[in-house]
């Protein structure tokens, strides 16, 4: 007999849990590996970023060599096959556009997360308003009404994030690589999202690419070879000095690869959870995700949050919850009260 393991539902909360713990040990490991090189200012955070997903590409074509898809296991269930996808040179074509937006999305995030691993992940959380510009502007998708409203919440989330008291008087005082790539990576990711849609839609190539699991590996080789240029262009007079680093470093070589695999990991994870769970379950979780992760790096660095990053990030989160779910509750709302007028009619 086949081995089933766990039921579906159980299953889905160890993907849930796995998730979480994915995206904590990710921040915790990229954080490490930036450190090892020298910070911020030692001008390896490109390298880095890269190599992360030059880890996540080898863990594909692994996938592709043993046929085998092992992130079930998280959940106590059987791997799934994983067989090389059957798409040609314009499907990959195709998904070039993700891949690069993919591949700017994530170098942002780690510059941001390089700069300030706190501030960075609220300013991370503001991330629907750069969607709801992007989605506007270059795919004609606006957000409703309510939505729009819900903008200002998060935005002024930031923006108390971002106060500090000097001598009795607020001042803005923020890590501005943080802020500024924070911000890039936000209208990366909202170009990814819409292009990867946009990608899918084509029912043919997602035939082809045979379920989002071959998708999202391309996705990452590809994310890997439009780094690779852009690290030796900008950072290649340190990449000798990197190496050095790299081979003798057991806490780089450790933190890097494990960076790499936690991202690729938890990504797949949350893609498995939120496919199978409805709008305001996955909005709630990815609120949640946020919030835990800000809590844990908080523990992990050392570096508390200050009561304006606390009352800026609980309001900014606060809003993004809002900004998810706001047309659903109101479409309840206004479904429940035509009822009750016919009803009563």
């Amino acid at each position: 007999m086949a081995f089933k393991g766990a039921p579906d539902n159980v299953a889905l909360l160890l993907f849930f849990v796995f998730w979480y713990a994915g995206n904590m040990k990710y921040n915790e490991y990229n954080t490490a590996s930036l450190n090892a090189v020298g910070g911020k200012t030692a001008g390896m955070t490109m390298t880095v970023a890269t190599l992360q997903l030059g880890v996540c590409a080898v863990y594909a074509i692994l996938m592709w060599l043993v046929k085998t898809n092992p992130a079930k296991l998280f959940g106590f269930q059987a791997p799934t096959k994983q067989n090389m996808p059957q798409v040609g040179s314009e499907d990959i074509i195709k998904t070039v556009p993700v891949g690069f937006c993919s591949a700017m999305a994530h170098a942002c995030t780690v510059f941001a997360l390089g700069g300030d691993p706190l501030f960075g992940q609220i300013v991370k959380s503001g991330e629907p308003v750069l969607s709801a510009i992007v989605n506007t502007l270059f795919y004609g998708k606006a957000p409703s009404f309510n939505k729009v409203c819900c903008l200002p919440i998060i935005v002024g989330g930031v923006a108390f994030a971002s106060l500090k008291k000097i001598d009795g008087v607020y001042a803005l005082k923020f890590d501005q690589t943080a802020l500024f790539f924070g911000m890039l990576a936000n209208s990366f990711a909202a170009f990814k999202g819409s292009e990867n849609k946009k990608l899918l839609s084509d029912n043919a190539i997602a035939a082809r690419y045979g379920g989002v699991g071959n998708q999202f590996a391309v996705t990452q080789i590809l994310a890997f070879m439009i780094c690779l240029p852009i690290m030796f262009v900008t950072e290649g007079a340190s990449f000798p000095k990197f190496l050095e680093i790299l081979s003798e470093s057991k806490v780089l070589q450790f933190n890097l690869v494990m960076s790499g695999l936690c991202f690729y990991l938890y990504n797949e994870l949350a893609t498995m959870t939120l496919k199978v769970t409805g709008p305001v379950t996955a909005s709630v979780a990815n609120t949640a995700k946020r919030v835990i992760v800000m809590v844990y790096m908080a523990a992990v660095t050392g570096k508390a949050l200050t009561d304006e990053q606390k009352i800026g990030a609980g309001i900014a989160i606060a809003g993004v919850l809002l900004y998810s779910v706001i047309d659903d509750m109101l479409k309840g709302k206004s479904s429940g009260d035509a009822a009750t007028k016919k009803k009563a009619a």
